[in-house]
């Protein structure tokens, strides 16, 4: 590894002290400890941008997280970082979301605003943060998976400065701290922060032509994509289909991860950091190119406006919208509807929003059921 990476020997450890490990480091722990979380599991069954029962083969967020995972671990080989660190950061950078993707995290978001307007709604990012460092009930000592710090700082990808005020007054200098201070996370975060981007740009375009709702046609407008569909026929004149669309989004994300892996190795060849607390001290190292990262924005604006706003996804969302509200006002009318270790709290509207972000789609949809006597699906 490089200097400026994440040595495990060098971490600002963990919250509650514990024994080192025989045979693992603390990142190497960290990763373990997530993979075999509650948490975890539940990703299986929530939606990254089609729900569950609408096809066996498109991603959820654990696909999406292990897609994330070895791309940020593949890059990080390259560039010298900690493949262990980035690993455990990619794989539980979603751990927080709740079911229904980003329509379930707004509704929620609206129905936490409501119900105490001044706990600053809900964030995926914070959440993420809660389920590992309270949430997770593995351990007799302590709540949480009591994960070190670079890995719980990779964890708070966005915080508001509402919450990062919070989170410092209760932690502080600690993961929250470069909110207010403006520096930066890890190398290792930075990378994953991008990985998720590359992860769901490409995958996106995969399940949009899967769903029918995107076509190789209107691909072809996108600078990005058509290039490297472009080269892809003129290398392989046959091609057509599915084999077209695969050629297409591996060389695509190839190019981009080439991309960045040359950016960034400019960026700290320039800056010269010479340990991993002086990266942070510095801009942000993990980079595209310029010409990349005008790319990058242009293809998310064409899927937001031709996949996450299609009329078809967006009837979906909002019916699942209507879901996460019914089931919020539910439980706050009625908390002995959830199981008691939530029930007996006394920050109801805290309760019912980490019930409710904990749900898996599939679980969500039965309780609204059971709730309400209506099915939306």
């Amino acid at each position: 590894m490089q200097p400026y990476a994440s040595h495990p020997a060098h971490s600002r450890g963990r919250r509650y002290a514990e024994e080192p490990a025989p045979t693992r480091d603390d990142f190497q722990r960290d990763r373990d400890r997530i993979v075999h979380s509650t948490a975890f599991r539940r990703l299986v069954y929530k939606t990254q941008v089609f729900l569950n029962h609408e096809g066996d083969l498109f991603r959820t967020r654990l696909t999406h997280s292990l897609e994330v995972a070895q791309l940020a671990r593949s890059m990080a080989r390259s560039l010298g970082l900690n493949e262990d660190l980035v690993e455990a950061i990619a794989l539980a950078h979603d751990l927080g979301h709740t079911p229904f993707g980003h329509a379930g995290q707004d509704a929620l978001d609206e129905c936490a605003r409501r119900a105490d307007p001044a706990g600053g709604g809900f964030e995926h990012n914070l959440q993420s943060l809660r389920v590992v460092d309270e949430l997770e009930e593995r351990y007799p000592s302590f709540d949480g998976l009591n994960l070190t710090f670079e890995t719980r700082e990779g964890i708070l990808k966005h915080c508001s400065r509402r919450h990062a005020l919070r989170l410092s007054a209760a932690e502080p200098n600690g993961v929250a701290q470069r909110f207010l201070d403006g520096t930066q996370p890890s190398l290792e975060a930075q990378l994953c922060n991008l990985a998720d981007e590359l992860a769901y740009n490409a995958h996106d375009i995969d399940d949009g032509v899967r769903s029918g709702l995107l076509t190789l046609e209107q691909l072809d407008g996108v600078a990005l994509f058509a290039a490297h569909a472009h080269a892809a026929r003129r290398d392989h004149p046959s091609l057509a289909g599915r084999r077209l669309l695969f050629e297409s989004v591996r060389r695509m994300l190839s190019a981009q991860v080439y991309d960045m892996i040359e950016a960034t190795g400019l960026a700290v060849a320039e800056h010269a950091p010479g340990s991993a607390d002086e990266a942070r001290r510095m801009p942000p190292l993990v980079n595209f190119s310029e010409m990349s990262r005008r790319q990058g924005v242009d293809l998310k604006r064409f899927l937001r406006d031709n996949l996450y706003r299609h009329p078809q996804v967006v009837d979906t969302t909002e019916r699942a919208r209507v879901v996460i509200r019914d089931l919020f006002d539910a439980y706050v009318g009625r908390p002995v509807e959830m199981p008691p270790a939530f029930a007996g709290q006394d920050d109801r509207a805290r309760a019912v929003t980490d019930y409710i972000a904990g749900m898996t789609d599939r679980f969500a949809l039965k309780e609204h059921q059971r709730l309400t006597g209506r099915s939306l699906f």
